[in-house]
């Protein structure tokens, strides 16, 4: 009988059997308690018994567990990023917060930069895991440049969906109210008026605790402070080599000088140098792993001799900052002062990216009248730990600045006077790149393409938050209007909108050139939930592409206008066959493709199966002689729809598997999760209502976390295949399938669906 459970009826039988409540195996599970009882109704089914008690006693008969006389281990939940070195030190610091996080539920750690917060809160964290069932997440907020994208962060490392029908916070809370969980918000200087949102979660939910790493305190009621200190000083005055090497700044120092001269020991000739070097750098673990990365190059006698100079004249920063945050910012000038001007230069203009910067970029921005080989330049910065190499998706070296490195570089942009330059450089590179880009998003490398734009997100988000703040509005419209396709491709449909619609109220501050091209834009974004909006945008692009003779911008207004009039199928099919000639006279094979899929929507939304089928099998053959690898994935969908709706599973399951291949290959969250609807949809015509209706939640919930729509030519479809299901299976039955749907993660879909394949469906 046991063999007929599925995996996750087995954890929760498993669960069962160790005396958990369904609410513990809820919350251990990170499943909603109506979906743990659903469960237990199919468990209590498979096993034949009528009751809880029942189904534990058949469990252990049967020898569900090898180890039934032992207490389950609760389920290891956490997202806590791996340690690359050994922790130093910090006894004392570990014993005193692990107390506090016994009493408090919010407590902040706070120091100057640089005191290493976050490494002792991941310390903390991994160390109490074993306290809290409903897990310990670890959330960054570095990245984030506004406080209201704070809960936009916590939901995203929890798994929390944005819902149409609730605000995000509400679903926050509700994700939260029933689980012993730990929180650790990193990086909170920056977003303090978002600080509210912790005591509403806190309020919301008995069990949470929250462990927060900033450089200065949230200021809510109910926080605990914690100031972290410097690292242990060595006694100058003692100097015993086993004492030495044990002191926690020293051991830090050595462990670091080993990274870059595995040969460096501790000696008697050093030990000396080695303890006021840590002295003069009061034990900041960020100022002791900069000073102990010159060892590469220089003897600790040097170093000390370079350092206490620096130290002598760098004596704090602005009056406004805490005393560590002058040290720290003298041990970063100190270090910034050992460069030559050069590498002083480069090392300031690598402020200006956001995310990480490329070989290509840095040339482009940092290159023009740099002193030396930007290449040189650039090894240097890395051989010095200014700057942090990393391998891109894509293989290609790129380049990261710690997050104190890039604010103290940024500083010195802001008082110096190339910061308009720098970032009009910057923004010019990253409107370059996206409009080469966008031809190739339609053509056989295009996979590389959208990856590349994936890695540039915030370069490019940078580049359009200057525009629209002080710089050239004509280059945000520029990177609108070429990663439009990156955006609606993407799944970015709510982030598009949002810098189209910023731009669009700059309309008549953009060259000329480039409006018509921003319109369309804007009638693409919205294309997708507002037909008439899209159509206003589309017919304005194509007016303007039409004055300035553009036959290309002309030709791809018009089959989106049609495509936007779907409903009135004449007027629709008309406009989109006269850009569908244009692009045929122009020989572009990517628009023609366009058209004729954009000829097969109209046609098969409006029941004309036959000319759809012509349209798509012609664009399917374009699509293979350019490569483009998406559209083909499209097609194999809307083919699809047509052998469903002629009967043909077989064939319809075929194609939608094909399609899943490619939307894996692609690695597109919103690719895989439309094939997963199409999946469903075929499920739910022969005979597996319940898979179906998990695979519509997966996909529901995973549109609603990206912030995107699926396409109105599919609506039918959906509606459909939805209402099949819905006729085979009673509410409560179709809702707790779905639920548990929605509350499995795409990757988890898309490994039962392989695991189940398309041989049991028909």
């Amino acid at each position: 009988m046991l063999d007929q459970l599925t995996e996750r009826e087995q954890t929760i039988l498993e669960r069962m059997s160790s005396g958990l409540s369904d609410q513990q195996i809820a919350d251990e599970l990170f499943l909603s308690l109506h979906t743990v009882k659903w469960y237990n109704r199919q468990i209590y089914s498979k096993l034949g018994v009528s009751s809880r008690t029942q189904a534990i006693a058949s469990a252990r008969n049967l020898h569900l567990s090898r180890h039934d006389d032992l207490p389950l281990p609760p389920v290891s939940r956490h997202n806590l990023p791996a340690p690359t070195t050994p922790f130093i030190g910090r006894a004392q610091e570990l014993a005193d917060i692990k107390q506090l996080l016994d009493s408090v539920r919010l407590l902040t750690l706070t120091g100057t930069g640089g005191t290493g917060k976050t490494r002792l809160a991941l310390r903390v964290a991994s160390d109490v895991q074993k306290d809290f069932t409903g897990g310990v997440y670890f959330v960054d907020l570095a990245p984030l440049f506004a406080p209201t994208l704070v809960p936009n962060a916590i939901a995203t490392v929890l798994d929390v969906a944005q819902s149409v029908s609730q605000p995000l916070l509400e679903s926050l809370k509700h994700r939260l109210r029933h689980r012993k969980l730990l929180l650790v918000l990193d990086n909170f200087e920056h977003l303090l008026p978002g600080a509210p949102l912790v005591s509403e979660l806190l309020a919301a939910a008995p069990d949470l605790k929250v462990l927060v790493t900033s450089r200065e305190p949230l200021h809510l009621y109910g926080e605990h402070e914690y100031i972290v200190p410097p690292l242990e000083l060595p006694d100058p005055e003692m100097m015993d080599l086993h004492r030495l090497a044990a002191c926690e700044s020293t051991a830090l120092f050595m462990q670091q000088a080993r990274a870059v001269r595995a040969d460096f020991e501790l000696t008697a000739d050093n030990a000396l140098d080695i303890a006021q070097i840590c002295v003069r750098l009061d034990g900041l673990p960020l100022a002791i792993e900069l000073a102990a990365a010159r060892i590469k190059f220089l003897t600790p006698r040097l170093l000390l001799t370079r350092l206490s100079s620096r130290l002598n004249t760098l004596t704090g920063g602005a009056q406004d900052l805490p005393a560590r945050q002058q040290t720290l910012r003298s041990t970063i000038e100190w270090s910034y002062n050992l460069l030559d001007a050069g590498e002083k230069q480069l090392f300031v203009c690598l402020a200006v990216f956001q995310g990480g910067c490329s070989l290509e970029a840095i040339a482009a921005v940092c290159g023009d009248g740099l002193p030396l080989d930007v290449f040189d330049g650039l090894e240097s910065l890395v051989n010095k730990n200014l700057v942090r190499q990393v391998e891109s998706p894509g293989g290609e070296p790129r380049f990261m600045m710690l997050e104190t490195l890039h604010e103290y570089a940024w500083e010195c942009i802001r008082a110096g006077n190339e910061a308009e330059t720098l970032r009009r450089r910057h923004a010019a590179f990253f409107v370059e790149l996206a409009e080469r880009a966008e031809p190739e998003l339609r053509r056989s490398h295009q996979m590389e393409w959208f990856r590349l734009l994936e890695t540039e997100h915030e370069n490019l988000q940078t580049a359009l938050r200057w525009s629209l703040d002080e710089g050239d509005k004509t280059f945000g419209a520029r990177i609108a209007g070429a990663l439009c396709l990156f955006w609606y491709a993407y799944g970015y449909h709510l982030e598009g909108r949002h810098w189209i619609q910023q731009l669009l109220e700059h309309l008549d501050a953009v060259d000329s050139r480039y409006r018509a091209k921003l319109l369309f834009a804007a009638g693409h974004i919205i294309v997708l939930y507002d037909l008439e909006g899209a159509k206003s945008y589309f017919a304005r692009s194509l007016h303007l592409a039409r004055e300035s003779g553009d036959p290309v911008a002309t030709a791809w207004a018009l089959i989106l206008l049609g495509y936007s009039m779907m409903f009135d199928v004449e007027a629709a099919l008309a406009t989109t066959e006269e850009g569908l000639a244009l692009f045929r006279d122009l020989d572009h094979r990517p628009g023609i493709a366009q058209a004729l899929n954009i000829v097969g929507e109209i046609t098969r939304a409006t029941g004309d199966d036959e000319r759809a089928r012509r349209a798509y099998e012609e664009c399917l053959v374009i699509a293979q002689e350019t490569g483009e690898k998406r559209r083909i994935r499209f097609l194999l969908d809307n083919l699809s729809f047509l052998a469903q709706h002629a009967g043909d599973y077989s064939y319809a399951q075929e194609l939608n598997d094909q399609s899943l291949r490619i939307a894996l290959e692609m690695n597109n969250r919103l690719d895989i999760a439309d094939v997963l609807a199409g999946r469903a949809g075929i499920l739910g015509l022969t005979g597996h209502p319940e898979q179906a209706a998990r695979l519509f939640g997966v996909w529901q919930a995973t549109l609603e976390s990206l912030g995107a729509v699926f396409q109105p030519s599919n609506k039918a479809e959906y509606d459909r295949a939805i209402a099949a299901v819905r006729a085979q299976l009673d509410n409560a039955t179709f809702e707790a399938a779905w639920l548990t749907g929605r509350a499995m993660s795409l990757e988890e879909a898309v490994a039962l669906t392989l695991e189940q394949g398309f041989g049991s469906a028909i």
